[in-house]
């Protein structure tokens, strides 16, 4: 029985690799025009880490973590999410003690125990950011403009913003309470996630996807209801901002995210292309979380893209962009591979991409390779070539072929280049 990849998990393929570089390179670029920095923290944390700032009656803890016991018996849990681990980064390091708000993102693998389905899996990737100092509603409405930013340079539409404010944890109590009062009539007929969270974790009733829930939240009090003057005339700032940025919102007062640290803005940005898992990024601000795990009372804001989902968009508007291949060098005879060897590193050196064939099969098979490699020229080196140190130049669109000598393209590779723009 031959072994595959583990439930969850899947491989991401060399023809689908173009795509996921294109992201990534998008969003370091765009990243870095708004001078946010790298961060990269460890791929497992104490499990403490995540059970006080994702919060201990969310599904992601109670449900979903990869948690196991290390040799020394402590409790160690594959990351979930990232803001957790970038926040114990930013107490631990204090870079609160810098004396500016910090920008930081971060990409890589999180792990949730989930049933696998397009774009969610067990082992996925989120590009993130968190920007940790500011409480100034400037923040939020630039990192929501960031993350449009993003979606959009890589290509996506028919994207929808979903907003709204959870405001400050007095107004979150007093809607807790509401929303207890106006529920608890209908205990029986809610699904029985959302019964357990009816004394727990209430606002996450909100998010139920059971239709009876839905129809009975139809009638319930909306959070909006409960902002303080001074968390409205947040919302308000928020979203004059946005516009101001020429940003679309749709007000979404059942919009709660799933983790407990949230505070005032959440929001997620929608693609019409995906089906049921519609969010392609997530966040909102959390301006307790720092404190709670042990920092100085910091305000922050920030959010996560599903790498695995925005590829899936882009696959469906566009074919996977091959890296191109400028050269394929076809070789054959022991001293005519060596040289092909040598020619094709120095080339790689001038800044050419060069694919080396090493097949050692007969020139007609490395010929027809060459042709599907989608390469622009071939060189060929044989025995002759080896004894008179040259190589043969072809273009494979015209089928034009000179003779050119070695060590003329290893030291004068920009003739190279002009004969490429000639007939590239």
């Amino acid at each position: 029985m031959s072994i595959q990849a583990t439930r969850g998990t899947r491989d991401i393929l060399p023809e689908e690799i173009s795509n996921w570089q294109r992201v990534e390179a998008i969003a370091r670029e765009i990243l870095g025009r708004a001078a946010y920095q790298e961060i990269r923290t460890p791929i497992f944390e104490q499990t403490d880490l995540f059970e006080r700032g994702i919060g201990e009656t969310t599904d992601v803890v109670g449900k979903e973590m990869y948690t196991f016991k290390d040799r020394g018996d402590r409790s160690i849990t594959l990351r979930p999410e990232g803001t957790a681990g970038v926040v114990r980064s930013y107490i631990e390091h204090g870079m609160h003690t810098q004396g500016d708000v910090q920008r930081l993102w971060y990409l890589g693998a999180m792990f949730r125990y989930e049933r696998p389905q397009a774009g969610r899996q067990r082992q996925f990737h989120q590009l993130g950011v968190e920007v940790l100092g500011s409480a100034d509603a400037r923040a939020d409405a630039e990192a929501i403009a960031i993350a449009s930013d993003i979606l959009q340079s890589v290509g996506l539409k028919n994207l929808t913003l979903q907003l709204n404010s959870i405001g400050d944890a007095n107004d979150r109590q007093a809607y807790r309470t509401a929303l207890i009062e106006y529920l608890t009539p209908h205990q029986e007929k809610l699904d029985s996630d959302s019964q357990n969270r009816l004394t727990k974790n209430p606002l996450r009733i909100l998010d139920s996807k059971d239709k009876q829930t839905q129809e009975i939240l139809q009638g319930a009090p909306s959070i909006l209801d409960y902002l303080s003057s001074e968390s409205q005339q947040r919302f308000d700032r928020v979203q004059a901002l946005l516009q101001d940025l020429g940003i679309a919102c749709n007000i979404n007062a059942r919009l709660v995210r799933g983790l407990d640290y949230y505070t005032h803005t959440v929001f997620e940005i929608q693609s019409d292309d995906l089906g049921a898992q519609a969010t392609v990024c997530a966040g909102g601000r959390y301006d307790g979380l720092v404190s709670q795990l042990g920092g100085a009372e910091t305000p922050a804001v920030g959010w996560a893209m599903g790498l695995e989902r925005l590829v899936i968009l882009l696959q469906q508007i566009q074919q996977s962009v091959v890296n191109p291949v400028d050269l394929y060098v076809v070789s054959r005879g022991e001293k005519a591979e060596a040289q092909a060897l040598n020619l094709a590193h120095s080339l790689r050196r001038s800044g050419f991409t060069v694919k080396l064939d090493m097949s050692g099969s007969a020139f007609g098979k490395q010929f027809k390779r060459a042709d599907r490699s989608g390469a622009i020229a071939c060189l060929i080196l044989g025995d002759s070539e080896a004894e008179n140190g040259t190589a043969q130049l072809k273009w494979l669109k015209s089928g034009a072929q000179s003779e050119i000598t070695q060590s003329e393209l290893m030291n004068n590779p920009a003739t190279l280049r002009q004969q490429f723009e000639e007939n590239a």
